[in-house]
């Protein structure tokens, strides 16, 4: 007889760690402005962090009980704990809560009602999004974007540093370009005889999806270089050479267009993170070369 898992194993699986690394954006403002050493600004992110990665556990349980029957006719999704019968719908009820009362917990801790704010808005859609929005084409997708963009101005708020529109923009058109990666899975599977789970794919089909995510990897890669070669950028960092991360952002977006369209395996973002090499490569590249533009070059001048 198959054992069953035990309560903790199952809540840890219904809050999905492994999606904590989305809420990394809130430090986007920190590390672009130049505090990402300070001594009151980092302890702030990393507070407004752990807020976005316990409301984030809170709505995948809270999706995960609004779609059990439909989750058990995905040939993945129906191993999830609520799925597959290892949790109680009470049993994630009182987990959602208590991880909601967690994120309410350190809201206070960091003081700022405008974060207060972006998290309550960051809940909203979301549940929003679970209980009708991700039901809607486009508006789905567009959904993702916007929770993306929140986390950003999240860390703004919390460390006391505005992010540029570069960055806001940025972000909203990378999460648009990995929505759409993720929606082009979902219609492989439903091509392949698997049921929709998504009433929103009657939207969409292969050829916009490709369409569209081929736009937004263009418009992603340009935006990058404008912003590295706007006079602004260059005023403020002090520094004109940060054109040269863009050959990682170029190479990291090919490799995502190569997993999609050429191996189909976009389903999760995420997991394609943890488990490419060439994209860790990418983004790991890419934080080394602008750090040693933003800040090793700026120390060494006077």
């Amino acid at each position: 007889m198959e054992q069953r898992p035990s309560r903790l194993a199952s809540c840890l699986r219904l809050a999905r760690p492994h999606q904590y690394v989305k809420n990394a954006f809130v430090f986007l403002p920190l590390f672009f402005g130049w505090k990402l050493a300070g001594p009151a600004a980092l302890p702030r992110a990393v507070l407004a962090f752990a807020a976005f990665c316990l409301t984030a556990s809170a709505v995948y349980a809270i999706n995960d009980l609004k779609d059990m029957d439909e989750d058990r006719a995905h040939p993945s999704k129906r191993t999830r704990p609520l799925a597959s019968g290892a949790l109680f719908p009470a049993e994630a009820v009182l987990f959602a809560a208590v991880l909601l009362a967690g994120a309410g917990f350190l809201a206070l801790t960091l003081g700022s009602v405008p974060f207060a704010g972006i998290l309550g808005a960051y809940l909203a859609i979301n549940l929003l999004y679970s209980f009708a929005l991700k039901h809607k084409a486009l508006v789905d997708i567009g959904c993702i974007a916007v929770g993306f963009v929140l986390r950003v101005f999240a860390g703004g708020v919390v460390t006391g540093i505005t992010p540029s529109h570069w960055i806001v923009l940025m972000t909203f058109l990378l999460a648009l370009f990995l929505g759409f990666a993720k929606r082009r899975d979902d219609l492989l599977l439903s091509a392949a005889g698997c049921e929709k789970t998504r009433r929103s794919l009657d939207g969409y089909n292969l050829e916009f999806v490709s369409a569209s995510m081929i736009i937004m990897a263009a418009v992603v890669i340009v935006s990058y270089i404008l912003y590295t070669v706007s006079p602004e950028v260059i005023a403020k960092h002090g520094s004109d050479k940060l054109y040269l991360t863009a050959i990682f952002v170029i190479m990291g977006v090919l490799r995502y267009l190569q997993i999609t369209l050429v191996e189909c395996k976009s389903g999760s973002p995420t997991l394609v993170l943890l488990r490419d090499g060439f994209i860790q490569a990418s983004i790991l590249l890419w934080i080394l070369s602008c750090y040693c533009i933003l800040y090793l070059e700026h120390a060494g001048r006077p």
